[in-house]
């Protein structure tokens, strides 16, 4: 019999965050998130998204043993300002046993009834920046620290409840020896002095944060067409501040400005940290510090995570000056893979801006909705 518990202390809370750590065990694909990062994303105390949504923490048991995991969330600005009657679903994580994700999901559809939502959708988190999906193909290949992984069985399971594919995000790579220079260094230079812009780079975290809230804004008025886009709220903006700002080397974020100093674009590179979380295997103390540390001065593979651009400036060669100061970066620094984090298959627009380095598309997830 499974029985579905909400955690309601931190010794379960830290049961619910360990629990892929055994379902993935041995696994070479699966990253491993730092527990006490894990625990802080999910203390209401922290995490200013608690401000505007709920969130129910669900353990699935068989006797006294745990065999799932999920939780369910309502993000009140998607309800209330945007008109989603819409109940998310994440963290989603559980054995090859039908039961248990029905038990699971079931607890979640019940809780979205009772708030009169409409659909459930998911594997989502709290907001755009979380991760995202089910991992549908690609499951021989390492997975990063901002992607779920997860089993090949979660996608039928899901099928045989009765849900439908909603979304589904593409995630590629290609060789840094792809990018050739000439396709970006004389655009880079033409659209520069057409519309009077200039490349900002960072050498120090110091130098980034005081225009983070600036890169903040654009992300939301560049993103905000995409379906099921929730904006980033101020308070909001400081703790991503905090959390992420320190993981990027300082030369990997470009910025590029008009003639007002106003952000047009920008990027936001990360070293792949996913070797280095699979050595910590959770833990930062006393080792997992220092893996971190040395992939983030010396890792080989970069993840593309964010790219913006102001939507007056879309679709007129912006991202040439983002390339080429990247070019210049990676260079100095021997990159020989470029990652990129999932992105929905409708936006042709980011298709568009890679289709000179080769893309391979090497995984594909997808989000998936049942009507409550």
């Amino acid at each position: 019999m499974i029985t579905v518990k909400e955690v309601s202390s931190a010794s379960d809370l830290k049961k619910f965050v360990r629990f892929p750590f055994s379902l993935y065990k041995g696994s070479p694909y699966w990253v491993p998130p730092i527990i006490k990062d894990e625990l802080d994303t999910f203390d209401s105390t922290k995490n200013p998204v608690f401000k505007s949504a709920d969130a129910h923490f669900l353990l699935a048991y068989k006797g006294t043993t745990i065999v799932g995991r999920v939780v369910a969330i309502i993000n009140w600005i998607e309800v209330k300002d945007q008109n989603l009657s819409k109940m998310r679903f994440g963290w989603f994580d559980f054995i090859d046993d039908q039961k248990v994700s029905e038990a699971l999901l079931s607890k979640v559809a019940e809780i979205g009834k009772q708030h009169q939502l409409s659909y459930m959708e998911g594997p989502v988190g709290f907001t755009n920046l979380d991760k995202v999906g089910v991992l549908t193909e690609g499951f021989d290949h390492i997975g990063t620290m901002i992607t779920w992984y997860n089993h090949p069985y979660y996608e039928s399971h899901l099928e045989r409840l009765g849900f439908v594919k909603e979304k589904e995000y593409l995630e590629n790579k290609f060789l840094f020896k792809n990018a050739d220079p000439k396709n970006f260094e004389r655009i880079n230079e033409l659209i520069k002095k057409r519309y009077q812009l200039r490349a900002v780079n960072f050498t120090k975290t110091s130098e980034v944060l005081p225009l983070a809230d600036k890169m903040f804004d654009l992300f939301n008025s560049s993103y905000a067409s995409l379906a099921s886009f929730v904006p980033i709220t101020e308070v909001q903006k400081e703790y991503f501040k905090k959390k992420y700002i320190s993981f990027i080397n300082p030369e990997y974020i470009k910025f590029v400005m008009d003639k007002d100093d106003n952000l047009v674009a920008f990027s936001i590179v990360m070293p792949s940290f996913s070797r280095a979380l699979q050595k910590a295997n959770g833990k930062l103390f006393p080792f997992g510090i220092f893996h971190l540390l040395k992939a983030k001065k010396h890792s080989k593979d970069v993840i593309f995570y964010l790219i913006g651009v102001d939507p007056e400036y879309q679709n007129k060669g912006v991202t040439a000056i983002i390339f080429n100061e990247c070019h210049k970066t990676f260079t100095k620094k021997g990159i020989l893979n470029c990652i990129r984090t999932p992105e929905l298959e409708e936006n042709t627009a980011i298709r568009q801006i890679w289709k000179h380095f080769s893309p391979v598309t090497h995984k594909r997830r997808k989000t998936f909705r049942k009507d409550l």
